[in-house]
């Protein structure tokens, strides 16, 4: 930051990168001990309802008010279950991914208009891999530890997108007037920047772990087989895309 006097990467944010960096061990860390004492977490409070929150409130407000040689606040937070404190771990990285960006400074040659763009997909991006996650590690049984790291390998590889900027990059027709460089990916980067990470970072390995999912547990429900069916549409609309651009400017 001081080198380049206060001025973020164009193509790439570093602090981004140092911040998954230090929260990513942590979460695999949660998981992974959660996936072995799933049986031990049957007596916790489950947040998973308004009722069950309301609940939880009025207890807290009253454990609150006794004296200390009672239940101690503290203590009775430690009765939620795992899986909701990794939940509102993973949602609070998340937001603080999207608002952190949108505080880091602006890089040279990025227009507000790219960040507000770019905000928006880190937006999407977000609800997709909450929802990825928090759904494929649900239909995992107890005992398939391997499966587990594979779905969390999976998350890892797609948090990769908020680190990297390709879509900030607009092509604009008068910029190749200028450019020596007439090549087919000089004029498309962003597009297949775009298609690449889609197929390669998000939607393409969730449809693979969702797909064996299904074929390994043999569990079938309705928004499994949706979010499968979701993935592989848009990996084929990535790949017709690209073929459209390759088809319509070749020499």
């Amino acid at each position: 930051m001081r080198r380049r006097k206060g001025k973020d990467y164009k193509w790439f944010s570093p602090a981004i990168l140092f911040f998954l960096i230090s929260i990513i061990p942590t979460i695999w860390i949660l998981e992974l001990h959660h996936q072995k004492n799933k049986l031990s977490d049957t007596k916790c409070t489950n947040l998973d309802s308004s009722e069950s929150i309301k609940v939880f409130l009025h207890e807290w407000r009253n454990s609150t008010n006794r004296s200390v040689s009672q239940q101690d606040p503290l203590q009775f937070l430690s009765s939620v279950c795992a899986n909701d404190w990794i939940l509102a771990l993973q949602q609070i990285v998340l937001i603080l991914l999207i608002v952190g960006k949108w505080l880091l400074p602006i890089a040279g040659g990025v227009t507000r208009d790219e960040i507000s763009q770019l905000l928006l997909i880190f937006v999407g991006t977000a609800a997709d891999i909450l929802e990825f996650i928090s759904e494929t590690l649900a239909d995992v049984e107890q005992d398939s530890i391997e499966f587990v790291c594979v779905i969390l390998g999976v998350w890892t590889l797609s948090m990769l997108q908020f680190p990297l900027h390709f879509s900030v990059v607009n092509t604009k027709p008068e910029d190749f007037c200028e450019s020596q460089d007439d090549s087919l990916i000089s004029k498309f980067r962003t597009d297949i920047c775009n298609i690449v990470g889609t197929v390669f970072l998000q939607d393409g390995p969730f449809f693979v772990v969702r797909l064996a999912v299904i074929i390994y547990f043999y569990d079938f429900h309705q928004m499994l087989v949706f979010f499968t069916i979701k993935n592989f549409l848009v990996v084929l609309i990535s790949i017709y895309r690209l073929w459209v651009i390759w088809s319509d400017n070749k020499p």
